[in-house]
């Protein structure tokens, strides 16, 4: 309790307003983060192991995007250890202001990639509808290596700029005090980031998802007229193999995107409210900044419950693990 107390005066823990109210809302912070931290983990490794286990999996060309996603969010829960054990040993001393920008940017950086990889996702599935003929000639395996790269190397670059004391890059968390008292945020900033990241990405995946689910109710309401003219086998058979699983693996793809744009709104919008000073709520910036980060997770139960080829591959990697067990 006395080790708690000591920490909560170094820590920043705003939920709280009194002395020992302060220390109870530490407590049920460290609890909320160190949860967190172990289902991502687990979650993520859980998705790359069936992935490897899995070779239909690997027929999907969006399988390159999604383990790059599982990384990055694996990346997120490895990275999330920083103010786990710093809320449950804290370490008096070193370096916290580098330790907080540090951490911030390597966030932010690995949820650029998840974003931006959710953006070329809905490309992918919007080229293998709209030119079914063409795509494997569009997208290659080489081409996705290098789009990957690219993704990586921009997520990089844009954030960059907040070791030079050009704002905050987005992390809004109360762990470190200094982060949370000194390192401000800065509404052109923040601007830059949301021209260059956060509405190219919506635009893309609003854009190509709104045609992706036009063209297959065109696509379902001409088999539909086609079986009401010819009912045949013939054409039932052309309806099974039409667009139908591409709409399939579309639904799971937009379920996560949709997930990911839920959790991370409200941490967008207090993200620019609090660049312009319109609103600075300690709690709000805690409970949105790891309701967001909860996405890392979130992936990983979308993509088992709505995937039958992951699921089954997962039911196969726990075949494995109990028999050698």
């Amino acid at each position: 309790s006395s080790s708690v107390m000591n920490r909560s005066e170094r820590l920043s823990c705003p939920l709280g307003f009194g002395h020992y109210n302060a220390v109870d809302i530490c407590i049920l912070e460290t609890v909320v983060i160190v949860l967190l931290t172990f289902l991502i983990i687990a979650g993520n490794l859980t998705v790359i192991f069936v992935f490897h286990c899995a070779p239909l999996l690997h027929h999907y060309t969006t399988s390159y995007f999604i383990q790059t996603m599982a990384y990055a969010d694996l990346f997120v829960g490895v990275s999330c250890l920083v103010p786990t054990l710093s809320l449950l040993h804290y370490s008096t001393g070193v370096h916290e202001s580098l330790t907080c920008q540090v951490f911030g940017y390597i966030i932010s950086v690995l949820k650029s990639v998840s974003m931006a990889c959710l953006a070329c996702i809905s490309v992918d599935r919007y080229l293998a509808i709209t030119k079914p003929l063409s795509y494997n000639q569009l997208v290659t395996p080489c081409r996705l290596r290098i789009c990957i790269i690219l993704i990586w190397i921009y997520s990089c670059l844009i954030f960059l700029p907040s070791f030079f004391g050009w704002g905050k890059p987005g992390y809004h968390g109360d762990i470190f005090e200094w982060c949370a008292t000194s390192w401000l945020t800065n509404a052109y900033f923040t601007g830059f980031i949301v021209c260059l990241l956060y509405a190219p990405a919506a635009f893309v995946i609003c854009f190509t998802y709104f045609h992706i689910f036009k063209i297959c109710r065109q696509h379902t309401k001409e088999i539909n007229d086609r079986r009401a003219r010819f009912p045949s086998h013939e054409v039932d058979a052309a309806g099974e193999t039409g667009h139908s699983p591409d709409r399939r693996y579309a639904m799971v793809l937009f379920r996560i995107t949709s997930v990911f744009y839920v959790l991370w709104l409200p941490y967008i919008i207090y993200f620019l409210l609090e660049s312009s000073r319109v609103l600075e709520n300690p709690a709000l910036s805690f409970l949105t900044t790891w309701l967001a980060i909860s996405n890392s997770f979130c992936n990983c139960v979308i993509y088992s419950l709505s995937n039958s080829v992951f699921r089954l591959g997962l039911r196969r990697l726990s075949e494995t693990i109990c028999s050698s067990c």
